[in-house]
Order: C-alpha cells, then structure tokens, then sequence
C-alpha cells in the first residue's frame, strides 16, 4: 500500500495489476483514488501478472491443503546461496523448479524435461496440468537437522513452534500413546 500510495503507476511499474474478489482486471496502469480506496478496504485486490519478473518464478505447484500453501519457482535464485531463507510468505521456494516439475509430471505422457522448460519459458500464461498418477505430500518443519557428518544443525525458529512443543513435551505423553 505505501507504494501505490505514493506513486500512482507504481502497479504498472512492477506488473501488478488490481482485480476484483472473482479475479476480474480493474487496472494495470495508474490507480485512482476510488480504486486505491476499494485496496485499503479490501474489495479489491493486488496481484502480479505472470512472467519472468513474477516472485513465485514461472512454475507453481498446487496440491491440497487447508493452508494454501504451494511449491514455486523464484525470480531471484540467488536467495538460495543465503543461510538465511526465509523470504517466501509460508509457500516453499523450488531451487531447481523445471526438474521438479519434470518430475512430478513423470507420469503424465509426454512431459519431460525438454517440455517442461519449453513450457516455462514459452509465451502462455497459467497453464494448468494435472496429475495422471496421484503424490503424497508431507511437510514438515523443523529447527534441528543432521547433517552428511552427523553433526547436528539447530536453526531459528520462525514461526514459534519450539515454545509449544517445549510444552507439549513437559506435559508428558498421553497414555494413549
């Protein structure tokens, strides 16, 4: 908001564009005062268009669940060589993204990783393909790992999950377990 607000093309600019709850375009050029009010009030929404300066990169993986949450590319891939990585808002950040999908796509006919990275990088917005073979997913987050020299690695805890698992823990098991 602060940027629209101080600059009125600054929704051109970056390749936004304002479009309504049901996903209908109002503006990709100057937002004006009543559309910039429907933005404060959340009638209206912002969103980036499709493409290589997109943040979420040129691929976005969607799978089911109930906190929309989804795997995507990135238009800075040099985040990866950060120690810190936190920079998505809760979706996770493919470092190889075309090699992924090639291989989410394993089962469907035809979707290598030729076609694949043809496909990214081809000139069609937000195409949609199913899965021919069902995947698990299974996230999990952690503040401990092990590493290849079984050295134990501790990292932040973004999200504040230790405090209630320290917790739960304290409070000993149920005797159902």
């Amino acid at each position: 908001m602060p940027h629209i607000q101080r600059d009125p093309n600054y929704i051109a600019k970056h390749n936004f564009q304002v479009i309504t709850a049901k996903g209908g375009v109002v503006t990709e050029s100057a937002v004006s005062p009543e559309v910039l009010e429907g933005i404060k009030t959340g009638h209206l929404m912002v969103r980036q268009k499709p493409g290589p300066s997109n943040s979420l990169g040129l691929v976005k993986i969607i799978f089911p669940n109930p906190d929309n949450v989804y795997l995507h590319g990135t238009d800075a891939p040099q985040l990866f060589s950060q120690d810190v990585r936190d920079f998505s808002h809760g979706c996770i950040r493919v470092d190889q993204p075309a090699d992924l999908v090639a291989w989410v796509l394993r089962n469907n006919p035809g979707w290598d990783l030729e076609r694949v990275k043809a496909t990214m990088g081809g000139d069609k917005d937000n195409l949609q393909v199913n899965l021919v073979t069902r995947i698990p997913v299974l996230i999990v987050y952690g503040t401990a790992a092990v590493n290849e020299e079984n050295q134990i690695r501790f990292f932040d805890d973004i999200y504040g999950y230790d405090a209630a698992l320290e917790k739960a823990l304290a409070a000993g098991y149920p005797s159902s377990w």
